[in-house]
């Protein structure tokens, strides 16, 4: 099996049977905010286009990539699509020119025929991706690969089963926008986003050590920042509280926890992966690229600054009446919601900043009223949750239709955000939702969560805890672990205080807990014979 690197959580894998595209992202996402590294655009994708198969993950933009499959991928592929549980991915590949769909049955292995096979697991959660995120399991003459992306299942059995792995590509990096966005002082933002970095090494090492393949590829990010009010993300300023590290950052911190067996692919790298072992070569010299990494985005960003100047210039919209198209399309969904708007709580209110041509600021308040079912002008109200971007974005995402700003204005990290207490997922989950389709699935998702009833325990430390964790189902007995009373999920670090089950990282998913000395012994249940 042969396995090019083409760039951030981009690969083509090739075998006698039939060759496989995966997660092809070239243009920049969110906003121009996001591009990968090391670049990959100078590749000959017309070549590493011609392929059989196409796999997309999920919808996130730095893996599905509209353009560049449209310009670049065979229409004659086959697409191999997860059992998502709305037909998003399908129309939007459908619109770009594909017509071939295997819609891969969750979890089942398919014979692709040759002697290749492929298996697919769809995670469904509306914290998924943009609902929904998936991984790719392949084997062909007795090599098999997982394809984890930046896929988060709660149990790798599923693969294991199906025999020995001997390539693993699987996410290290951070994704998302916290801490940096928030208005914190840099010592706070510091020591939060160590914590993250700690936690992301940590969730790594569970899945290589669940899996235990030959062969671990880190992939998947990260992204590089080239805009020059972004440039600060970039993990070249010694900062311990980047979320983003790279990968020769993930081959030091493997190697302190005793991994070996580390391969990099950068943009045109090839690994020949066979069950006896795995031959790579690469365009240039790995450690050699990353001692540079400083000179190569300097490059790149001087080279990439037309793009995003284009980029830029399309998000004005002057013409759209924010309020007004807020209160149109964010009103309907919130008479239609019950679970994300109670979850969410309260207002959430979003400044828009405007800079005239002479430099004076201006900001229009507007509130995402959840109680009140209504978008309206802020009212000097106190609210929990709070946004401040430019106003050319929100223009710009009322003026495209979009349905997901998760997926599109928060991951672009170009605003800032406060907040009183807690994180909650609901605020989030409700902005990746607007639409019927989305909604519907994600009310119906929390409904069917909040009416099972986990009744299995286990036991930790000196506490009897449910099995599950409230959060996202993941198995405590694996994940789970129990210090000064308090419970830490290690699958995504959530934490619970045990003494009162209640969740100390987002608002609501009490965990049901009691001293394992205190549990109520079952009745004693008296029985005759005859």
């Amino acid at each position: 099996m042969r396995v090019t690197g083409t760039g951030h959580a981009s690969m083509r894998i090739d075998t006698p049977a039939g060759s496989i595209l995966c997660d092809p992202w070239v243009n920049p996402a969110y906003f121009a905010s996001w591009f990968p590294f090391p670049d990959n655009s100078q590749l000959d994708w017309a070549a590493l286009g011609d392929v059989d198969y196409l796999y997309v993950s999920h919808l996130h933009r730095d893996h599905f990539d509209a353009a560049h499959l449209k310009r670049y991928v065979s229409k004659r592929a086959t697409v191999l699509l997860p059992a998502f549980p709305t037909s998003e991915m399908e129309d939007e590949l459908r619109e770009l020119g594909f017509t071939q769909f295997l819609k891969a049955p969750n979890e089942e292995v398919v014979d692709l025929g040759g002697g290749l096979k492929v298996m697919i697991q769809a995670l469904t959660s509306p914290t998924d991706g943009p609902i929904g995120d998936s991984s790719l399991w392949v084997e062909h003459d007795g090599v098999r690969l997982l394809n984890q992306n930046d896929a988060r299942p709660t149990d790798l059995s599923v693969f294991t089963e199906l025999g020995h792995v001997h390539a693993h590509m699987l996410q290290f990096s951070g994704a998302i926008w916290y801490p940096m966005v928030y208005e914190l002082p840099n010592a706070a933002k510091t020591a939060f986003g160590k914590q993250k970095r700690d936690r992301q090494f940590d969730r790594t090492w569970r899945y290589i050590d669940d899996l235990k393949a030959d062969h671990v590829f880190p992939i998947a990010g990260p992204p590089c920042f080239l805009d020059d009010t972004l440039w600060q993300f970039n993990d070249i300023h010694g900062d311990e509280g980047n979320i983003f590290p790279d990968q020769s950052v993930f081959l030091d911190e493997y190697a302190k926890v005793g991994g070996t067996n580390g391969v990099v692919l950068l943009p045109g790298s090839v690994a020949e992966v066979t069950a006896d072992g795995c031959q790579t070569t690469h365009p240039v010299p790995v450690a050699e690229f990353f001692a540079n990494k400083v000179a190569h985005l300097e490059e790149m960003r001087e080279r990439k600054q037309p793009i995003i100047a284009a980029e830029k210039a399309s998000w004005r919209h002057p013409e759209v009446d924010v309020l007004g198209e807020m209160q149109r399309r964010i009103e309907p969904l919130l008479n239609e919601s019950i679970y994300l708007a109670k979850g969410v709580g309260g207002p959430v209110r979003f400044d828009l900043v405007d800079v005239d041509d002479a430099g004076t600021e201006t900001v229009e308040s507007i509130v995402v009223d959840f109680p009140g079912k209504q978008v309206r002008p802020y009212a000097d109200e106190k609210v929990r949750y709070r946004f401040r971007t430019e106003r050319a974005l929100i223009e710009h995402l009322l003026h495209i239709g979009e349905v997901d700003w998760v997926n599109s204005l928060f991951l672009s990290c170009r605003f800032s955000a406060a907040r009183i207490g807690q994180y909650n997922e609901f605020v989030y989950a409700f902005f990746k939702c607007l639409s019927q389709e989305r909604l519907q699935y994600a009310e119906g998702w929390y409904d069917e969560h909040e009416r099972a009833v986990d009744a299995e325990d286990i036991t930790l430390g000196d506490w009897v805890v449910q099995r599950r964790c409230p959060h996202l189902k993941a198995d405590l007995s694996r994940f789970g672990i129990v210090a000064d009373d308090q419970l830490t999920c290690q699958l995504h670090g959530w934490r619970f205080d045990l003494a009162s089950g209640r969740c100390l990282t987002s608002v609501g998913h009490k965990i049901r807990a009691e001293r394992a000395d205190e549990q109520t012994p079952a009745p004693v249940v008296e029985t005759t014979t005859t």
